[in-house]
């Protein structure tokens, strides 16, 4: 199930960032390349940005690219930090998720390709979409 009110994700505009499985490893902890590299999913509500409401940008964990600003971040009571719009339509890309017998949609940097988290289509307006994303797999730059 794709969203269909999601906004079009296109390549980012600068150069994908391709990295071996070891210079992952180097540059991330066990708990981040096991959630940004491998797919995983941290705990609900463990994660350290579940309840923040301080100003920033998001940035990916394994990359520093910006992908959600803090205007866009709401309290979805689902245990992980939501969003309903990325910061740019380059920030991310989508792919259809068919693991544990389920579709759903995937939601990966638009840079380097890392995990995030999913979309679900069932988030506030303006466009009725919810970016669930692992806070372990973002870093908040305060403004």
């Amino acid at each position: 199930m794709k969203p269909s009110t999601q906004p079009a994700t296109t390549q980012a505009s600068t150069q994908p960032i391709s990295k071996s499985q070891e210079e992952w490893q180097h540059c991330l902890n066990p708990q981040q390349y096991r959630v940004l590299r491998e797919k995983g999913t941290e705990a609900p509500f463990s994660g350290r940005y579940n309840d923040t409401d301080e100003p920033g940008v998001y940035h990916c964990a394994a990359c520093d690219a910006p992908l959600f600003g803090w205007k866009t971040k709401f309290h979805s009571g689902t245990g992980w930090p939501s969003f309903f719009a990325p910061i740019s339509p380059e920030a991310i890309k989508t792919v259809v998720d068919n693991a544990h017998g389920m579709e759903r949609t995937e939601v990966v940097c638009g840079t380097c390709g890392s995990h995030l988290g999913h979309v679900f289509e069932d988030g506030p307006p303006p466009t009725g979409l919810r970016y669930c994303l692992n806070s372990v797999a973002l870093v908040l730059k305060k403004d």
